[in-house]
């Protein structure tokens, strides 16, 4: 073998090495999240499990991508333990579909029918596809399928490249003898365990597995140990996914690991000491692709049957070998674990977790601002520590998403994605504020409780109505951005203004019956910063929903958007604020 022909073999594992990661990139654009997002729903049971886990394996074509995914839905608390150990049974028999995809290049025949079947036949015809979909197309739909595409063209071609430079091999004693010492149990399970772990993919070493086979010089027996050996180091890939990870995500890790190493101790165990009674004949033939594609299915569709019944002893196993040491998360921190680092290789389905995860931030900001108002009413310092503590989340999911979205930004987007990563980074220091200005009209009651004080009855009356206006503008706000629902942010905008209309009013009153001795001027600057809190929150609200209404566009600006959409001919905007005028009027 001449170093050119080296050469070819190594850019030939290129090629097939890119085209893998190339089609499993597409497929997961295309898929958009969907696909994590139904095994995150649908894995009650445990056989649908292995089913939905053999599936969505088959079309990512990686059942490291899979499991590393499932690691990261355990750490999330998004899937239980229990539920993750049929997602990994089935990865492993998803995983065997690249194998039987990679067989076809072994077709032989002569009929119109088998040479179609080869992918030297129609590979170049999906590249030509592929290309013109990925250059003269503008939707992303389009570009992601041509990806695909493109993406099974260049694997199959490195594939061919692989086996026609591979084949000089079968003339070289050195390479023949290598492989004979391979017919060791120990020796060839250690091989392809480590392969298989240094490229991190099974998938892609039992294709170079099937790339030698071409060499004629490979048998039935050096292959078995080593595609043995391949299914114990594509745990390798889980488990360094799991480091630093949450104890259940370590431990789905481990059931990863110990579903492979039992299910390969019985298979060697089981089949070695058949053929030390029966002498199999078949050992020293040559085994094609499709030969090696029939034992890595076999292998882990029967370890799947035959581990199936004991999924929750193997949860035990990996419970008594990871055991408790923290404190369980609490609430908080389960929200921030949505926000998981294994997710950014699907930034689709990291987009979403970071949409729940705003949608929680939300919550807290809408909910500090409730019990601040309540507080105004009567004081309470127990629901006044909460505000404080409240807050104080709120600016940590404010640093966690920021940084989380703009590792998410720097993928490769969709034009759709690109857009909601930008409304919900725009978004963050709105929900912040909002929180902000809870502590400040916490600030304020806490002020009035301390120092004795209380409005006049019709004082409070007025501050009660703009209190009722604030609350529904907060639950317009997020109602609107929870369900991205562009109708409903269009009624903020009007009741905004009304706000604005209130915070005039009640300040003009106040000043009246501080002329007339009503009222204090210490009173007047506690009212002040209270009107002024909730105009504030009634701004940020509007900002939030000019950016849900401008959720489809590629820059965002409230201003402009005001301008376009403002009071002066649009006869729905007019509508609702008179509306909102005769509900908060004040007399």
């Amino acid at each position: 073998m001449s170093i050119f022909n080296f050469l070819t073999m190594v850019g030939g594992l290129a090629l097939f090495l890119y085209g893998m990661h190339l089609m499993g990139e597409g497929l997961e654009k295309l898929s958009g999240g969907k696909l994590e997002r139904i095994l995150e729903k649908l894995t009650k049971n445990r056989l649908m499990a292995v089913l939905l886990g053999a599936g969505v394996t088959a079309i990512i074509q990686s059942s490291s991508a899979t499991t590393v995914m499932v690691v990261g839905f355990v750490n999330s608390g998004i899937m239980k333990l229990n539920q993750a150990i049929g997602i990994i049974m089935g990865a492993n028999i998803g995983t065997t579909m690249t194998a039987w995809l990679l067989s076809l290049t072994a077709i032989d025949g002569e009929s119109f029918f088998l040479q179609l079947l080869k992918p030297s036949s129609f590979s170049p015809v999906l590249a030509i596809i592929g290309i013109i979909f990925i250059m003269f197309t503008k939707k992303d739909k389009k570009k992601n399928i041509g990806s695909i595409m493109l993406g099974f063209a260049i694997l199959m071609f490195g594939m061919d490249t692989m086996s026609t430079a591979v084949q000089p091999l079968a003339d070289v004693p050195e390479f023949t003898s290598l492989f004979t010492k391979f017919s060791n149990p120990i020796l060839g399970l250690a091989v392809g365990a480590i392969v298989t772990a240094v490229i991190q993919s099974s998938s892609a070493s039992v294709g170079i597995l099937q790339a030698l086979c071409f060499t004629g010089v490979i048998r039935f027996g050096n292959a078995f140990p080593i595609i043995m050996g391949q299914n114990i180091g594509t745990c390798i890939t889980a488990i360094i996914s799991s480091i630093g990870a949450s104890r259940d995500a370590k431990r789905a890790a481990a059931v990863h690991l110990y579903f492979n190493l039992i299910g390969t101790m019985i298979f060697m165990v089981v089949f070695y000491s058949l053929n030390a009674v029966l002498d199999f004949s078949f050992m020293e033939n040559t085994i094609n692709a499709a030969g090696i594609a029939t034992i890595h299915t076999t292998f882990n569709v029967i370890t799947t049957i035959l581990l199936f019944p004991f999924g929750n002893q193997l949860e035990k196993l990996a419970v008594k070998t990871i055991r408790d040491k923290n404190l369980p998360a609490t609430e908080f921190e389960k929200s921030l674990q949505l926000l998981d680092d294994r997710f950014l290789d699907s930034p689709g389905y990291a987009i979403m977790q970071c949409q729940k995860t705003v949608n929680k931030m939300a919550e807290l900001a809408k909910n500090a601002v409730d019990n601040a108002l309540g507080l105004l009413e009567k004081y309470d310092e127990k629901i006044a520590d909460d505000i404080v503590k409240t807050e104080d989340e709120v600016d940590k999911f404010e640093d966690k998403l920021g940084s989380y979205l703009v590792q998410v930004s720097g993928k490769n987007l969709t034009i759709e994605e690109g857009h909601t990563v930008s409304m919900l980074l725009h978004s963050l220091n709105d929900f912040e504020r909002i929180s902000d200005h809870a502590v400040n009209i916490l600030d304020a009651a806490r002020e009035l409780n301390d120092k004795g004080l209380a409005f006049s009855k019709k004082g409070s009356d007025e501050i009660r109505v703009y209190s009722d206006a604030v609350k529904e503008i907060l639950d317009i706000t997020m109602n609107a951005f929870e369900n991205m629902d562009k109708e409903t942010a269009s009624s903020v905008e009007p009741l905004e203004d009304v706000i604005d209309d209130l915070n005039i009013v009640i300040k003009e009153k106040h000043i009246k019956r501080l002329r007339t001795g009503e009222c204090t001027t210490e009173l007047g600057f506690i009212l002040s910063d209270i009107a002024t809190s909730f105009e504030r929150v009634a701004d940020h609200c509007s900002n939030i929903a000019i950016y849900v209404m401008q959720a489809d566009q590629e820059e965002m600006d409230p201003h402009n958007f005001l301008l376009q959409h403002g009071i002066e001919g649009n006869k729905d905007f007019q509508e609702k604020y008179i509306g909102f005028k005769k509900k908060y009027m004040i007399d």
